[in-house]
Formats: structure tokens, sequence, C-alpha cells
């Protein structure tokens, strides 16, 4: 039974927390109940990128239904995670983000996720058109196409070089064999795809269609060419995998004697490849008959191409269950499966974000036990800053006074406070308060200005006069103290001595 999937987080945030552009195309997609029933059974979800929505989805089942929930980025591309971390490549930078079973019981619904990747780190390596990605022993290492060669995430670097295919006499940012997928065995990436074995600037463009290559880097030879676009090798169950893109086809194949298992055709341009268990999980994207993707099999056979992920029972060799898209996203990266029922990435909750800290094991015996009602004193006083400038007085006294009740000498809140008590008209209450402000901090300008303005109301000249002279004097440069002096001067002057 095919499903309309659930999307949420259209409008969410980027990665530096601004908001996502309202009025882009809506996530729209439909999904089999199959698919639902699999990532619930398994106890996964999927994160799949892309780069031409600019976003990271979550496929996740919500109430027995597939929902998409998304994440906006600058160009996501490589995916590759584990239980307790991930990481993503963008245009120019790395994301490290690491899981926090604290954090994901806060995300609302409380209680419900299963996991949340919390930004760690973020590495800036330039534009180098970053593609797959692997965490090997703690290390990640990457596919730096612009450049032609593997790397590894050093901090010290933009990128640090660990291999480049024999043919690629130098590196240059122009692209020369557009290397794009790598696969681990044994612990070590083993397998990488490239679209050409050009030297030359873009050469790789010159043969797409059948130019493509698998290498074996340890052997440092090609075991699979004449290729269509290839993607995404990888090795599971004993052999090798990979996806033809330009056929939108779906590969296995003994890499020693050549000899082919699998070879199953899907209605995309296949990109973008992760296994859990007996299933493969296969990305597929519509392309457009461009300069890139012209004159290819699956833009000539294939009219209508879908973008989506389709799962294969690699026992059965057959599709069992699709997530399409129906509005919004064409193109697929990455597909990668979390071992997360209902996890989600980093979080649109500020204040989650700032709250939530991650130390070593070793300092958990020494950390003091803090009531879960506990704020820091600035979520008080900003509180306390908008319902004032909002006009919430009330609201906003009894924030600086919760502020007050953390930490007594936190002397914006006070001032704060007395600031809001002159505006509601309890003159004395308001003087009491910023006397204390006073006798805290002799040279704080602005409480002896607003002690002043007090005077002036309460009709003590001369009083105002000598505030605002002890204003000015710590601040000479007090524009509104000086006005308020002279304003008060004149008036002194005209009373009948």
């Amino acid at each position: 039974m095919i499903e309309t999937g659930s999307s949420n987080g259209a409008h969410g945030q980027d990665a530096t927390g601004s908001p996502a552009k309202a009025g882009e195309n809506s996530l729209e997609s439909v999904h089999t109940s199959s698919l639902s029933e699999i990532l619930s059974n398994q106890s996964i979800s999927l994160c799949i990128s892309t780069y031409q929505a600019g976003k990271v989805i979550i496929a996740r089942v919500d109430d027995g239904v597939t929902n998409t929930h998304f994440r906006a980025f600058k160009k996501p591309m490589g995916v590759t995670a584990s239980a307790d971390r991930l990481i993503l490549g963008t245009q120019g930078q790395i994301f490290d983000l690491r899981n926090v079973p604290s954090a994901a019981q806060k995300i609302e619904p409380e209680g419900k996720h299963t996991a949340a990747y919390m930004p760690r780190a973020v590495y800036n390596t330039g534009d180098i058109d970053i593609h797959e990605m692997a965490i090997i022993e703690d290390e990640v290492i990457f596919v730096n196409t612009r450049f032609s060669c593997l790397c590894r995430l050093n901090s010290k670097y933009s990128f640090e070089p660990i291999w480049k295919p024999d043919f690629i006499s130098a590196y240059d940012p122009r692209d020369r064999c557009h290397l794009n997928g790598l696969a681990v065995r044994d612990h070590k990436v083993r397998y990488v795809s490239a679209l050409g074995t050009s030297d030359e600037p873009g050469g790789w463009r010159n043969n797409k269609t059948s130019g493509g290559v698998v290498i074996d880097i340890l052997e440092n030879k090609i075991i699979r060419d004449g290729l269509s676009m290839p993607h995404s090798p990888r090795w599971y169950a004993d052999n090798l995998w990979y996806l033809e893109s330009g056929k939108g086809d779906v590969v296995a194949c003994n890499p020693d004697t050549g000899e082919e298992i699998l070879r199953l055709n899907l209605p995309g341009f296949t990109r973008g490849l992760d296994f859990f268990d007996h299933y493969a999980f296969v990305g597929t994207s519509q392309v457009r008959e461009t300069a890139v993707f012209s004159d290819l099999e699956i833009t000539r056979n294939t009219p209508v191409r879908e973008s989506g992920v389709w799962v294969l029972d690699i026992r059965t060799k057959t599709v069992v269950a699709f997530l399409k898209f129906t509005g919004g996203v064409r193109e697929i990266f990455a597909v990668s499966v979390l071992p997360h029922a209902f996890p989600d990435i980093g979080s649109e909750d500020e204040n989650l974000m700032l709250g939530t800290f991650v130390v070593p094991d070793e300092c958990l015996a020494n950390v003091a036990t803090v009531d879960q009602s506990w704020k820091p004193v600035e979520k008080y006083f900003e509180a306390g800053n908008e319902h004032f400038n909002s006009g919430d007085l009330k609201t906003a006294m009894a924030s600086y006074r919760d502020a007050l009740a953390v930490d007594e000498n936190y002397l914006p809140a006070r001032y704060n406070l007395g600031l809001a008590l002159l505006r509601d008209g309890s003159l004395a209450e308001a003087r009491n308060t910023l006397n204390d402000v006073v006798r805290r901090e002799a040279g704080h300008f602005e409480a002896l200005y607003q002690l002043g303005n007090i005077a002036a109301q309460e009709s003590q000249t001369q009083q105002c006069i000598a505030y605002f002279r002890q204003a000015l004097k710590i601040r000479p440069q007090f524009v509104a103290a000086e006005e308020a002096l002279n304003k008060a001067l004149k008036y002194a002057s005209e009373q009948p001595q």
C-alpha cells in the first residue's frame, strides 16, 4: 500500500541557526507501507542528503507512517554515521555531530526521540566539493572531488591528502577525474569510484557515458571499467556493490573474478547506498537533461525518473519498499542508515543547544546535582527584557526578580528592575532599587541619571541636579544627563528665591 508521507521542519533552521526561507518548495512524499514496517521492525531511520534542495532529511516512523523531518544546510553532500556520531560534508565545511541521549529526551515532545545528533565541531575545508565520507577508527576520511584525492580530516589543514589515483599527476582544483565514492573493507578504504581516468581539468566529461571506473586502491588497479557514471561503491556481504548511475543500475559483483552477482535497474539516476541486515537502501534522482547528464542511458530510456529511496531485499534481489519525493526534492546524494528509530539532527530549541553539556565520563562523578527547573541568570534577564520591550512590565519585573534570586549581585537585572518600576510609576520602590545599584557600584552613571529623573518627578530640583552632575562626572559625554541637567538648572533659575 502507498501512503502519503508527513513532513515537518519546512521552515526550520540552517546550520548557523538562521531561519530557512519561507516559500521554498515543500517536501512532499509518498511511501509504501512496507517501508514503515521495515524501519519500525529494524528500529532504524534514514539520513538522506539533497544538495539541490539544501536539506538533510531524516526519514523515520511516526505513529506507523514514515515522517520526513529535515534541516537546512548549504549544499549537503556526503554523510557517514554511527550510533553516536554523524559526519556531514557541505559546501566548504564538515560538520561533526555527536549523539547526546540526554538532549534527545528533552526535544519536544519529550521522551519520544531516541537520539539527538548535536553539533560538536565544524571544520572549514574550502570549496573542495566533498563527496562520500567514512569514519574509520575515529578518523574521518572523505573524497575531495575537486582535487581528485582521498583526504583525512585534520584540524590543522583544509584537507590532508592520503591517496590519489596513479593517473592523476598533480593536486588540481579543476576536477580532473571526478573521484566521488569510497568503500571500506577490513577497516580501510579499499575501493573508490571515479567518472573517468583523465589527467586534464574536467577531462572526465569527455566520456561520461562509459569512462567510469572502480579502483582497488590496495592493489592499485582498476577492477571495473567502461562504466556509466559510477557512484557509491560498498563492500557488503562479501561482495563489491556499486551504482552505475548513468544506467540507473544497482550492481553487486565478485571483485576478483568480475562476475556480476546482481544487476537491478531502478527508475532514476542511482546515487547513495547503504545496507542494514538483508536490505539495501538506494537513492535515485530525477536528473535533468543538462550537459552533465545528456546522452546517458537513463535519460534516453527512462523518461519518467523518480527522486527517492528504494529498498531492496538482497536475498530475493527484488524491490520491497520505496520512498518517493513528489515535491521539493529532485536529486539525492547520500543515503545513510541511522541505528535509531526516531532521531533528530541539531535542534531548533536554542535553549537546548546552549544548555547541553558533554563532559568526559570521569568528570560525571563530580558533577553537582542541579534542580531541573534551574536556569542561568541570563535566561531570566533576557526574558525580562523581552517582556519589558513588549510593554508587559509586571511580567518583566517578575523575571528580573527571578534573576536576582539566582544571583543577587547581577546588577543588569537590578538596574532594569528599577527601570521597570519607574516606568510603572512605583517611584519609591524604583528609588530604593536604583539606590541599591549605586551602593553596589558607585560608578553606575545610568542609575544616577534615573535617580535624577525620579527626583525631578518628585519636584526635588536640587537633588535631581546633584544626581545629574554625579552622572556627568563619571560619564562627561552622557548627552541625556547633560540635557536633563540644563533643563533642571533653567527650571531652578526661574523659581522665586
